[in-house]
């Protein structure tokens, strides 16, 4: 298998609002359609944020990006206030885990994200 890429979908209570997020947040967004965007940090990671809501689904969306600086990305988050203008969104602080450290964000529609770096 010549893989490129892996990509999720995944689903927005406001599509706008969760738009707007993931655009401050310094994803690239390319618009597909109405009910679509696809979101990237490079041409081989992203995602689809899609303009659909089952709660269920949602509830249970996880994403996992790997960092080479944890401490850097937090920081910079922190930096960007989404707290403050996304009501919803929480940062947790940097847990150290057996495989390496993570920390973990929810966007405003409650997807999970992890952020982690692996030991070395």
């Amino acid at each position: 298998m010549n893989s490129k890429s892996i990509r999720a979908f995944i689903g927005a209570k406001n599509y706008k609002e969760s738009r707007d997020f993931y655009n401050d947040l310094g994803f690239t967004e390319l618009i597909i359609d109405t009910r679509m965007s696809y979101f990237k940090v490079d041409e081989r990671l992203g995602f689809y944020l899609q303009n659909a809501y089952v709660k269920d689904w949602v509830d249970n969306s996880m994403l996992f990006l790997e960092l080479e600086d944890l401490d850097h990305w937090r920081k910079e988050l922190i930096k960007k206030n989404l707290k403050q203008t996304y009501k919803t969104v929480r940062i947790s602080d940097i847990k150290i885990e057996n495989w390496g450290r993570e920390f973990f964000m929810h966007d405003p529609s409650g997807i999970l994200w992890h952020f982690g770096e692996f030991k070395k």
